[in-house]
């Protein structure tokens, strides 16, 4: 009876990591323009929940988006592909928070606040978080080399795939493949 116990939990797994596996497949499908650059990786793995500080001051982790979909974007006052990129993920925050995906900015090493106020300020972008990792413990352990880097993370906390560079979050191609992930889930 135990081996039948092991044998059906082992297919069940199997069959649900196989699902996945399809799904990213489905996925990487859609890569077009700007999503060309998006790497979904082989085998998700937990994202570490190094605490950031809140737009008001308050310590935030990432397991505090648990069950929806992160677009987690590391970025700096400093960094003009981080300027030209904002907007489509404000764009993006606009079509699908609320519905199983939350974008989640971060600028990470010495940003002050006044100056994050004043850089969104300046692009008007009004619905993004304005959280700092200002000791860039939670960039670190996340292996972020460089700005932008944006990371999408699944409701169970995993990161799935990585884009390195500035992107256009609001195009037809990220749409297409944002619509496709939120109906697979």
């Amino acid at each position: 009876m135990r081996i039948l116990k092991s044998l059906v939990l082992y297919t069940a797994l199997a069959v649900s990591a196989n699902a996945a596996a399809a799904d990213m497949s489905g996925l990487e499908a859609l890569r077009e323009g700007d999503m060309k650059k998006l790497n979904f990786v082989a085998t998700p793995e937990t994202v570490p929940d190094a605490a950031f500080l809140k737009d008001d001051g308050t310590e935030g982790r990432l397991s505090d988006y648990s069950g929806q979909y992160v677009v987690l974007n590391f970025w700096a006052t400093w960094c003009a592909p981080c300027r030209h990129e904002m907007p489509s993920l404000s764009a993006l925050q606009t079509r699908y928070g609320g519905a199983g995906l939350a974008v989640v900015t971060l600028a990470t090493g010495r940003n002050a606040p006044s100056a994050i106020d004043r850089f969104l300020d300046e692009i008007s972008v009004t619905n993004l978080p304005r959280h700092r990792d200002p000791k860039q413990a939670l960039a670190r352990q996340m292996g972020v080399m460089g700005l932008p880097i944006t990371v999408l993370i699944d409701p169970e906390g995993r990161e799935i795939a990585r884009l390195t560079g500035d992107a256009d979050w609001a195009s037809p191609e990220a749409i297409t493949l944002f619509d496709a992930l939120l109906k697979g889930s």
